[in-house]
């Protein structure tokens, strides 16, 4: 999943608002959002 969604981040598709929500629905890690948006996920 991790890859997909850097992607569609990079694209413009999904805010890091989306992203956090991945973490927070188990597809992605705090570690995955942290290399996905450059910043530290906080809950």
């Amino acid at each position: 999943m991790y890859q997909y969604i850097k992607e569609y981040y990079d694209m413009g598709f999904y805010s890091k608002d989306d992203v956090k929500y991945f973490v927070s629905a188990g597809w992605i890690t705090a570690d995955e959002y942290r290399l996905i948006t450059d910043e530290e996920y906080v809950a």
